[in-house]
């Protein structure tokens, strides 16, 4: 249909601007629009993106996404010894399906260690804590569905990797800002400091993201376990250098390919 899918296959693929020079191409581009000329298609007309109007599925799930603050706030204004415990196993299992959806392979060890450095977080500081994690939860959900759907949309009106990758950062970049509001008033509400919670619940939607679009699970996991070293100064490290990968890996047009 167009050369900006074929080089999205081709980078989905492994080939890199490296093995495109052996075919004597600057970049995958390049070796893209080749194999575009080269391939019989049909005239498309340039359109808008249609916009899919919400449907039962995407209520559901943002209803999922809404689970984890009622069961932690009912817990705790209940007064259960159980509260921060279940927080802790909503916010680890509200990555879960992100996860799943990324492809076959199942990403057990960034849960296991995503579930060890909330429950890790609230034993040092507090039930509150796991309370606003699981606020952070339903807007981490809106976030990323809007980052994904402002991302498709560039994609399909992008006409090159360069295109799509500068416009692909600012979206990212204001999702994070975004749910960074988000988790802050999530983290007042709860009662719980601003700069224990806001880095932790940034790390866990950056990961949720990078799961979610297939990304290399070596660096979630890496950032996951360098969270857990008992340091006030290790989290925020690690949900920068988290960013720094996700605005990466999720500028890339391979991964914002449909299934």
């Amino acid at each position: 249909m167009d050369p900006l899918e074929i080089a999205a296959g081709l980078e989905a693929h492994g080939i890199t601007d490296r093995t495109a020079a052996r075919f004597r191409h600057r970049d995958v581009f390049s070796l893209a629009e080749e194999l575009y000329a080269r391939s019989p298609h049909e005239a498309v007309s340039a359109a808008a993106p249609v916009l899919v109007p919400a449907g039962p599925a995407a209520f559901r799930r943002f209803g999922y996404a809404l689970l984890p603050a009622a069961l932690a706030c009912a817990a705790a204004a209940a007064g259960q010894e159980w509260a921060a415990a279940a927080a802790v196993v909503a916010v680890a299992a509200a990555l879960v399906w992100p996860g799943r959806a990324a492809g076959a392979r199942f990403p057990y060890v960034a849960h296991l260690l995503a579930a060890a450095v909330a429950g890790w977080a609230v034993h040092r500081y507090g039930t509150a804590l796991a309370v606003g994690l699981a606020l952070a939860v339903a807007p981490a959900h809106l976030a990323a569905a809007a980052f994904a759907a402002g991302a498709r949309a560039r994609l399909d009106a992008s006409r090159a990797l360069e295109d799509f990758a500068d416009r692909a950062r600012p979206l990212l970049l204001a999702a994070v800002a975004l749910f960074t509001a988000a988790a802050a008033a999530a983290a007042a509400l709860a009662g719980t400091p601003l700069p224990v919670a806001v880095p932790l619940a940034l790390l866990f939607f950056l990961t949720r993201l990078l799961l979610r679009h297939g990304a290399h699970r070596a660096p979630v996991g890496a950032a996951l376990a360098l969270a857990l070293v008992p340091v006030p100064a290790v989290v925020p490290a690690a949900a920068a250098g988290l960013l720094v990968h996700a605005v990466l890996a999720l500028s890339r047009a391979s991964a914002h390919a449909r299934p």
